[in-house]
């Protein structure tokens, strides 16, 4: 009997090995994950748009007459006070050159307005004579009807004709000025370019700064024709910056009343924060990169810091503009990476008891990085990101090594 059973341990022993060794080979092992613990912290939702600085107010100084424009006396970069500093001077414009049949016709005009200004003095000197005729016989009658030596009716004719003298003398003198200024009218047709009589700057329009600042951008330096409103140069205070962030329309829209920003990658250290002024009434199409239409519109953004805008940020400078859509100080959140769809609700891998299981959300607002969670996970569950498809409900987990 003691045989039997000493064969049946030596065969047991061996084959109870033989088993533990088959388990050890094929027992399902733990799926390797990154695990992240809930915890609750800040949590803002931001837009990251393109936008670039520009100055708030820019005058662009205009011709206001025709003529020509000399040299720019300034240059850009410079500094410019308003109302003191010379920016511009247009001398007007010449008079252009006649051909033969203008000119003949010009002087035959001039001759012409001669002659009549010769019967105008004329007439003029002719009226003076009978005004002083008339005046003197009216004294005359005058005297003789004081004296008793002449009637009254006489003093009345001679008062009569006095008058008539009177506005015939006026008539000759305006007569006169009408034919001094068509005589005038007349030469000028015939003045050339270089015919002038002005003396120096007094025939010229000389233009001061219209604001404090500096010279922005010059259209032309050298001298030039120039027609009246034609745009000379700008001035702008660089001190004076606001920011424009090109935004799609359905993007402004979102945007709170006042938002917050941060001013980023624009070439300086930090982030100098930044609030929403106001947004363009209208919105503009533009064709993207792809070849869709879209709805674009310009959202303007002021500076907070007292010492703003940052010193080295100029008119025209990229930069990139970090809004903040929507932000509390304490939410509980969950990793982006660990969500994952489960029919139209979100969900996500919680570890318990070193297992996987799934664990249905309710989601609020999203970031780049996290999720505020409304329910379905508290503070200290651990949750499975990046999870794979050899994570399934009740997969053992382990947590995988950390370099």
């Amino acid at each position: 009997m003691a045989r039997p059973i000493r064969l049946i341990v030596l065969f047991a022993i061996p084959a109870l090995i033989v088993a533990s060794l088959l388990w050890v080979a094929f027992r399902p092992l733990p799926v390797t994950a990154e695990l992240v613990p809930i915890a609750r912290g800040p949590m803002e939702v931001t837009l990251e748009v393109e936008g670039k600085a520009r100055i708030r107010e820019v005058w662009e100084v205009s011709a206001p007459i025709a003529g020509t424009a000399r040299r720019l006396p300034v240059r850009v970069g410079d500094a410019v006070v308003a109302g003191e500093t010379l920016v511009a001077v247009v001398e007007p414009i010449e008079p252009s050159l006649l051909d033969r049949r203008s000119r003949v016709e010009a002087e035959a005009a001039t001759q012409e307005a001669q002659a009549a200004f010769a019967a105008a003095e004329s007439q003029l000197q002719q009226a003076l004579q009978e005004l002083s005729y008339a005046k003197s016989r009216h004294d005359q009658a005058r005297t003789l009807v004081e004296r008793g030596a002449a009637p009254a009716d006489r003093l009345e004719e001679a008062t009569q004709a006095l008058r008539v003298a009177q506005a015939a003398r006026d008539t000759a003198l305006s007569t006169r000025i009408m034919a001094q200024g068509a005589l005038d009218r007349s030469r000028a047709a015939l003045i050339g370019p270089g015919d002038g009589s002005g003396d120096g700057d007094s025939c010229c329009v000389e233009i001061r700064a219209p604001a404090s600042g500096v010279v922005l951008a010059i259209d032309q330096l050298s001298a030039r024709p120039v027609a009246a409103g034609q745009r000379l140069l700008d001035i702008g205070d660089p001190n004076d910056l606001e920011i424009v962030a090109d935004l799609l329309s359905r993007d402004a829209v979102r945007l709170p009343e006042d938002a917050l920003a941060r001013v980023a990658r624009w070439g300086g250290a930090g982030e100098p924060p930044a609030h929403l002024r106001r947004i363009e009434p209208s919105a503009r199409t533009e064709v993207s990169a792809l070849g869709l239409e879209e709805q674009r519109v310009e959202a303007i953004f002021d500076f907070t810091t007292p010492d703003a805008p940052p010193v080295g940020l100029g008119d025209g400078y990229a930069l990139r503009l970090r809004i903040v859509l929507w932000q509390s100080p304490d939410e509980l959140q969950v990793p982006i990476a660990a969500l994952f769809r489960h029919g139209p609700d979100w969900a996500s891998f919680v570890v318990e008891d070193g297992r996987a299981r799934r664990a249905m959300l309710e989601i609020g607002q999203r970031n780049d990085t996290a999720a505020q969670v409304l329910d379905g996970l508290k503070v200290g569950d651990v949750v499975i990101a990046h999870p794979g498809e050899k994570i399934a409900e009740g997969v053992a987990v382990r947590a995988a090594d950390r370099e």
